[in-house]
């Protein structure tokens, strides 16, 4: 007999109306793991530049924001997943805790977000092996990243699960190198280096405006939590682990990125100094620890970036089009699973297709980490609102704490870095968002089976 904690796979399964077709395999232990890949405890090596510039030195300052917002919406995420233990993430869960067409939206925008990131890493992974590599052009290691994720997923997701423990050990290793070496040259004053509060607050050049403008760059190192709820169905044991591994993996990796930012920040406190800003972090390596370093950092950030975090990216949106197909929002093929590998196969396929297209058209990097950034916040602002519309107004919870206030803080900050985002990335957005209309608009005028009202829970 079960607890109230335990997983019953078919009844639960059987409850939302579906059949248990993927493969449970997966423990706690594996969805933490996931979940710390998707966000890359080194994804500040590539982006520290924009982020210095844009905060005036106060990195460690903007990460701390960025943690503490992202653990709010972690909150949100924690409890839909208990109450809707199934895959699709923010698609699910508004499906069912507002209604169909706002749950279609979610999910419209989560795939902005995880369509486009697999496409994001693998250009910057591409482009700084290019760097170290001119004599390889970067389509070979682009083919290399694509093909080698795609059959890792396709063959299923423990041997994804064990990729990613061996990569998760190396970037550790590497940001543990870091840490002890820009700790040394601190603590000799190398480059006139010493222990300072300036890159977490300086009162001469604080302005919160200034700070959430950096914020909207450096979420997106902790954009990627949230993928662990599309694994939902491949979970065994308690049906809380989701939810515990989400929550964790916010202060476990937002640690990570205030200490080492930190460091970087104080072995370079002239933010206006590095010679190229993308490359920046990889400088700072360089004045520490001398070229050996600085290789090792450029390295690793390709491999975690084009390995690690697209390898779990791909899982994650292919997991997104087997559950918005399986409801017939978008073509049921995609709902087909294989049957040895019990993985959605195809597509998995189908996106790592898109993958390929969209980096054969040219997008820039800056317009891809614009438009993802766009799409995550945006579905996080639907998430907020659908734990206040399920518990509070539909099960009348008075819970008012957890189910009100918390998300209502949650919404507030997000809605506050979502109106610090550039321009573009607005105006690309609201296309993909009219996009989305139009096509919810012609399934419904061809009579398609896609917005079936289901029943909610």
């Amino acid at each position: 007999m079960n607890d109230n904690n335990s997983l019953d796979p078919k009844g639960t399964m059987l409850e939302f109306g579906y059949r248990e077709e993927l493969k449970r395999s997966l423990t706690f232990s594996d969805l933490l793991i996931y979940g710390i890949i998707f966000m890359v405890p080194i994804a500040p090596f590539a982006i520290y530049g924009y982020v210095a510039s844009i905060s005036n030195g106060m990195v460690a300052l903007v990460y701390l924001f960025g943690m503490v917002g992202m653990f709010f919406t972690a909150l949100s995420y924690s409890h839909l997943s208990k109450v809707f233990p199934i895959a699709g993430s923010i698609y699910s869960y508004a499906q069912r805790g507002i209604n169909e067409d706002i749950g279609f939206f979610a999910g419209w925008l989560i795939l902005l977000d995880y369509i486009l990131i697999p496409a994001l890493l693998y250009l910057v992974s591409a482009t700084a092996l290019h760097n170290m590599f001119p004599f390889l052009p970067k389509a070979i290691w682009l083919l290399v990243f694509l093909s080698f994720n795609t059959v890792i997923n396709i063959l299923g997701i423990e041997i994804t699960a064990k990729t990613n423990k061996i990569i998760v050990f190396l970037e550790f290793t590497v940001l543990l190198v870091f840490i002890a070496v820009g700790l040394f040259a601190i603590s000799t004053h190398i480059n006139n280096a010493q222990f300072s509060i300036l890159p977490l607050y300086n009162s001469n050049k604080f302005s919160i405006s200034l700070i959430t403008s950096a914020t909207s760059i450096a979420v997106l190192s902790f954009i990627g939590f949230d993928a662990i709820s599309t694994l939902t169905e491949e979970v065994k044991g308690q049906k809380t682990a989701v939810g515990k591994a989400i929550l964790i993996s916010i202060p476990v990796v937002g640690i990570m990125f205030i200490v080492q930012t930190w460091i970087a920040a104080l072995i370079v406190p002239d933010y206006t100094s590095f010679k190229h800003i993308d490359s920046a972090f990889f400088e700072i390596a360089q004045i520490a620890g001398g070229n050996w370093l600085k290789g090792i950092m450029s390295i690793a950030t390709a491999l975690a970036w084009g390995i690690a975090n697209a390898l779990v990216a791909q899982a994650a949106i292919s997991r997104i089009l087997f559950s918005m197909a399986r409801d017939r929002k978008l073509p049921s093929i995609l709902a087909k699973i294989h049957p040895k590998y019990q993985t959605p196969y195809i597509s998995t396929i189908l996106s790592a297709l898109i993958t390929l297209t969209i980096i054969l058209s040219g997008t820039t990097i800056d317009d891809l980490a614009s438009l993802v950034n766009f799409g995550a916040l945006s579905s996080f602002l639907i998430l907020h609102l659908t734990v206040i519309n399920y518990f509070i107004i539909r099960k009348k919870s008075k819970e008012f704490f957890n189910h009100l206030i918390l998300p209502l803080v949650g919404l507030f900050i997000i809605l506050y870095v979502w109106m610090n985002l550039g321009t573009l990335a607005k105006e690309l957005g609201f296309i993909w968002v009219t996009i989305g209309i139009i096509y919810m608009i012609v399934m419904r005028l061809l009579n398609k089976e896609g917005f079936i009202n289901k029943n909610n829970s």
